[in-house]
């Protein structure tokens, strides 16, 4: 009897980063979240479409960098929980802040932001992770804070 030939992909996890540690800014307050994201943000998607982001810390609330989780459309965008956690297991972050936009100008945060941060929280804490906050971003009004309105 042959032996068959098993196929099978090679997986590879990845994190670069030309920014030495000591260069890493560190985020003390929701505003400086905030000024990290909406710098990153596109000015023609904030007022149209909803976008997910991330940013992701050290144990010392350094950051580690940015990512895009998720594109929608004017009324709300899919946020994957696994794909958080993907790049949060890739750059070994300790801590996570979340942050999304509404389009509309509401900043207060609707049930569905709500549900999608206790998710996540959770799951961070499966992990060993601390979700720090919840941002959401709108055109003209700055920001909201999960964490700074006592809903974390």
């Amino acid at each position: 009897m042959k032996n068959k030939v098993t196929k099978v992909a090679e997986v590879s996890l990845k994190y670069k980063t030309r920014i030495k540690p000591s260069e890493r800014i560190q985020i003390k307050s929701s505003a400086d979240a905030y000024n990290i994201f909406i710098q990153g943000w596109n000015e023609d998607t904030l007022e149209h479409v909803e976008e997910f982001k991330i940013l992701l810390l050290n144990r010392a609330n350094k950051a580690l960098g940015t990512a895009q989780i998720s594109l929608g459309g004017t009324a709300g965008t899919v946020t994957d929980v696994k794909l958080i956690f993907q790049y949060a297991l890739k750059t070994n972050a300790q801590g996570l802040i979340i942050c999304h936009n509404h389009p509309s100008g509401n900043n207060q945060p609707s049930e569905a932001d709500k549900k999608i941060t206790l998710k996540i929280r959770e799951a961070a804490e499966l992990l060993d992770m601390h979700l720090m906050d919840h941002i959401i971003i709108t055109p003209h009004d700055g920001y909201y804070s999960f964490a700074d309105n006592g809903l974390l």
